[in-house]
């Protein structure tokens, strides 16, 4: 059996004993004492007018030791008078039985929905900025200088153009394929060398010194032109002013005069100490296209300060076509070097060390975290209750004591346990036994204290009066008669105690 959650307003089912009073004494009848006899002893209440008589009483089981196992009665009782100062129920009157609900503690949906829906709501929000936000990016450089992408930005325009012009594309995303497919009859573009590590440089520049062919650059800069292009080094960090260019009185390279202005600007511009470069396209007085021999015989590196001759957007303004074809249209075959991050170390430090966690967290990762701290605190400063000053608060109800344990006891009786009744019948005698006699607290039960301290105190003695031992530690009853009985001996053999 189970016990139903109790009404928050209903009266505690062990009543508050009167100032003074031990467990048991008669102002404060025991629950097991009431079970056993409803109607005796000064405590209990007496059934009023109207109220149906309590049924015959079961001993019950001590809710003190298994209160969970007992289960709720339900009492009938007249109805209350009237405000207006109506009486009592009349006798032909039938009493009203109230129904009181249970009130669990369970959560219901609604209620869990009530409290985390501004959580929630604030949540889809975030969500959906950091969804919209990555769109946004991903689009602006969604298949940014791919070959096969026919977005604004990116490259598939220039490569039909070539395909009609009988040379072959051939997209890598490492760079040992890079190296690999590059020779003297290829020409070899790098879309973004600075993304690049040491072990990716160490394979491009192999590649530029052995293959004999074409190496196009797409605006490298201090990060990777040390290791491509020795000797070469941007102007300034700030970019060209302009983005069209002329290809420069002193420029002598066919491409870029049968071209024409071009968009080589708003990228850098370059400065070199190589003999045999040439440079087009000056801004500031330094190219934005520079073109540099190799050491084999008709090898060379070119780079450009902008790709904005390549991107489909701008590919038909200018002279941008033509310059592109120009230099990517050299040889038979191109190779499209796009790095990623299937490209080993692509975005490492190319060692081969081992790297920690720290160090594959993006850049800006504190920023991050101490933005997500803050909006976590607005939260909470947001959410959390606001506890005021405590107020004390009044009962609807007072229950009288011994209502209280009048309820207990039909919950014992309910329950139909005899000997847990008689268990807390005995062990409560026995501590008002113990008190009385002068055996201590620790010692109220064990038989070898208890029982001859008692039995001393007993005037006739066996067999007028019944054993003390079988009394106090005895059997347990096994009838509602044997129960009473026992309580009718406990009760005797108290005042006898009490009064010898």
């Amino acid at each position: 059996m189970t016990a139903p959650t109790p009404d928050p307003n209903a009266a505690p089912l062990h009543p508050a004993a009167p100032p003074g009073a031990e467990p048991g004494s008669p102002g404060t009848p025991h629950p097991a004492h009431a079970a056993a006899h409803p109607s005796e002893g000064p405590g209990t209440a007496h059934p009023a007018p109207g109220t149906a008589p309590a049924p015959s009483i079961h001993a019950a089981a001590s809710s003190a030791h298994h209160p969970a196992e007992a289960t709720a009665p339900t009492t009938t009782t007249a109805p209350a008078p009237a405000l207006g100062g109506a009486g009592p129920t009349a006798p032909g009157e039938a009493a009203t039985t109230p129904r009181t609900t249970a009130v669990g503690t369970r959560t219901r949906p609604r209620d869990l929905w009530t409290r985390a829906r501004g959580f929630l709501i604030a949540l889809a929000v975030l969500l959906a900025a950091g969804l919209a936000l990555a769109a946004l990016n991903s689009g602006a450089r969604h298949g940014y200088l791919d070959p096969r992408s026919a977005d604004p930005s990116g490259s598939q325009a220039v490569a039909e153009l070539l395909k009609e012009r009988g040379v072959s594309t051939r997209v890598v995303t490492t760079a040992a394929e890079a190296a690999d497919a590059a020779g003297p009859d290829t020409t070899l573009l790098v879309t973004d060398p600075d993304r690049l590590g040491d072990t990716q440089l160490r394979d491009i520049r192999t590649a530029i010194d052995l293959s004999g062919g074409r190496t196009v650059l797409l605006a490298p800069s201090t990060l990777s032109l040390p290791a491509l292009a020795p000797g070469t080094r941007t102007d300034d960090d700030s970019p060209a002013p302009d983005a069209n260019l002329d290809p420069g009185s002193t420029c002598t390279l066919p491409a870029a005069t049968t071209a024409g202005r071009a968009a080589t600007g708003g990228g850098h511009r370059y400065t070199t100490g190589s003999t045999g470069a040439t440079g087009c396209y000056p801004s500031a007085g330094h190219p934005t296209l520079l073109v540099l021999p190799t050491g084999i015989r008709g090898g060379d590196t070119v780079l450009l300060g902008s790709e904005g001759i390549l991107l489909n957007k701008t590919l038909a303004k200018e002279g941008n076509a033509s310059l592109a074809l120009q230099l990517l249209g050299s040889r038979p075959h191109l190779v499209w070097y796009l790095p990623s991050l299937a490209d080993g170390s692509a975005e490492g430090n190319g060692t081969g060390e081992e790297q920690s966690f720290l160090d594959l967290i993006p850049a800006g990762w504190s920023w991050a975290l101490l933005q997500l701290f803050l909006a976590a605190a607005v939260a909470a400063l947001w959410r959390a209750r606001r506890l005021g000053p405590l107020v004390t608060e009044r009962l609807p109800v007072l229950v009288r004591a011994s209502e209280a344990t009048e309820g207990r006891a039909r919950l014992y009786r309910r329950a139909g346990a005899r000997d847990r009744a008689a268990t807390v019948l005995r062990a409560a005698s026995r501590e008002r036994l113990a008190a009385l006699v002068g055996v201590p607290a620790a010692q109220a039960h064990d038989p070898a204290s208890l029982v001859p301290a008692v039995a001393a105190r007993l005037t006739a003695g066996p067999p007028h009066d019944p054993d003390p031992a079988t009394l106090l530690f005895g059997t347990t009853p096994t009838s509602d008669a044997a129960l009473i009985a026992l309580v009718d001996h406990l009760d005797a053999l108290e005042r006898e105690v009490r009064t010898s």
